[in-house]
């Protein structure tokens, strides 16, 4: 049984738009179990290699895989699809899996699609061997967990096995595959660096209504042990020479101590090594910042999201105005960047609260911020409520960017959000003093990166953009 994964383009990413191209690390997991039970396993990051759909026939014509599988979030679900297609034309009897985010959740759509065959719910890294293990031995599939798929005596019958438990031990998954992927590919702010992804915990226990992490990982924390996470980032020095390395985590500082405890083991090894993660405003003291910056912290990634606090309320953050404001300024004041991340245009919102919370932003003095269009994702409590309320305007799942208005506001249309977003970046990264204080700390890079920002941010704002929503509006989203 001979499996490709295909990393599909991402040709509207909201992270190619900011320079970031990183490797997969979900695929990377399912990848190493493969490898670990004997399963010939190879890589295809069509989105870190820019490949065209002709250049994926191609690949695939040279790897003659038995079971391909795809991965999807929301916006890159149609490249997904258009990918399965390319497989199904010039490979007709490889089986075609999918699974990520947007696929658990909307299995019932996807599974309709002709050119896919099984749609992988969950966790997937125990379900891939299972199901390469069956199809190697042509064995039922129904007993596997995790898994939606046709009946193969009656094609208008779908199969939904059992949800698949969580893994709770994570210090027994061998590491990501990078060994299968294109690392010199992989860049920052479009610079090439020698950087990677990793995570040291799955599952949320926060009730942010517009995430579906909880949903997809549990809201129990498992979290790796300090050891296992360590000898990983040794591990990825000495034998990629990797120097910069992005802590996925939904909430990296979540556990103030365990932080602690791997900053302190970075440095006991004298690593030597830059990184970034998420952290929410409440979880950070001068403490924790002074460790982290200590054992090599560079950037902490902020969820502003709004200067109103009853939306902050709505939204369920549990977090206040001046929480995020103090946040930003022990951050400064320890020289750490950070990147502070909105989302505008929630059902509440008005011009006026957008307005202050743009301003608010620029006040917090954060090093990027990314202004993002609230976007209801299948799985989370805003899609549900966005959806029984008929707030979703567009069903086309390409355009659930975070840089494209998907529903309207109390006061605002698509057009007036779209021209509220463009406006806060190119007020946000056009100031003459940001432009100045910037460079000099990060140089010609980020004037790449703003270059990135203000393009994607200015581009859509046409005529022709917003006839394709109108056309769009009519379409009502699947529950």
């Amino acid at each position: 049984m001979n499996v490709t994964f295909i990393n599909p383009p991402h040709y509207k990413s909201k992270y190619k738009f900011i320079g970031v191209i990183a490797p997969p690390l979900g695929i990377g997991y399912m990848a190493a179990m493969l490898e670990r039970n004997n399963i010939p396993v190879n890589i295809l990051d069509a989105s870190a290699l820019d490949l065209t759909y002709e250049e994926i026939e191609q690949e695939l014509l040279e790897r003659k895989p038995d079971l391909v599988a795809l991965t999807a979030l929301t916006p890159t679900i149609g490249t997904a699809l258009e990918t399965a297609a390319v497989v199904k034309k010039i490979l007709p009897n490889t089986i075609v899996a999918i699974g990520g985010y947007h696929p658990t959740f909307t299995y019932n759509e996807i599974i309709e699609n002709p050119n896919i065959d099984i749609v992988i719910r969950g966790e997937g890294e125990n379900t891939i061997v299972e199901l390469a293990q069956a199809l190697e031995n042509n064995t039922d599939l129904s007993n596997i967990d995790g898994l939606v798929f046709k009946d193969k005596n009656d094609c208008e019958k779908t199969i939904v096995t059992n949800d698949r438990e969580v893994i709770q031990d994570l210090d027994t998954l061998p590491y990501p595959a990078l060994h299968l992927m294109p690392m010199d590919k992989y860049r920052m702010l479009d610079v090439t660096t020698h950087m990677t992804t990793m995570i040291t915990t799955r599952g949320c226990p926060n009730q942010c209504s517009f995430c579906s992490s909880a949903a997809m990982h549990g809201r129990r924390i498992r979290s790796r042990s300090t050891e296992n996470i360590v000898d990983e980032i040794e591990y990825l020095k000495n034998n990629y020479d990797i120097d910069t390395i992005a802590f996925l985590d939904d909430t990296f500082t979540l556990n103030k101590r365990k932080v602690k405890e791997i900053c302190n083991e970075i440095m006991a090894r004298n690593l030597n090594i830059m990184w970034g993660c998420t952290a929410r405003v409440d979880n950070l003291d001068e403490e924790l910042l002074d460790i982290m910056k200590e054992s090599g912290c560079i950037t902490i990634f902020l969820g502003v999201e709004s200067a109103d606090q009853q939306s902050l309320d709505d939204m369920h953050k549990g977090t206040t105005v001046e929480k995020i404001q103090h946040a930003f300024k022990i951050s400064r004041e320890n020289d750490i960047r950070t990147i502070a991340s909105v989302a505008m245009g929630m059902p509440g919102d008005t011009k006026e609260s957008i307005n202050k919370t743009i301003k608010f932003v620029h006040d917090l003095k954060p090093n990027y911020a990314i202004f993002s269009l609230a976007t209801p994702y299948p799985g989370t409590r805003f899609y549900k409520e966005a959806f029984e309320k008929n707030l979703i305007k567009v069903k086309d799942w390409s355009k659930y960017t975070l840089i494209s208005p998907i529903l309207e506001t109390v006061d605002c249309s698509m057009k007036d959000l779209r021209r509220l977003q463009t406006m806060a970046f190119i007020k946000f990264y056009l100031r003459p003093c940001y432009i100045i204080s910037q460079v000099r700390q990060d140089g010609m890079a980020l004037l790449k990166a703003i270059g990135g920002v203000i393009k994607t941010a200015i581009k859509p704002s046409n005529d022709s953009y917003m006839k394709d929503y109108e056309e769009n509006a009519s379409e009502k989203p699947t529950k």
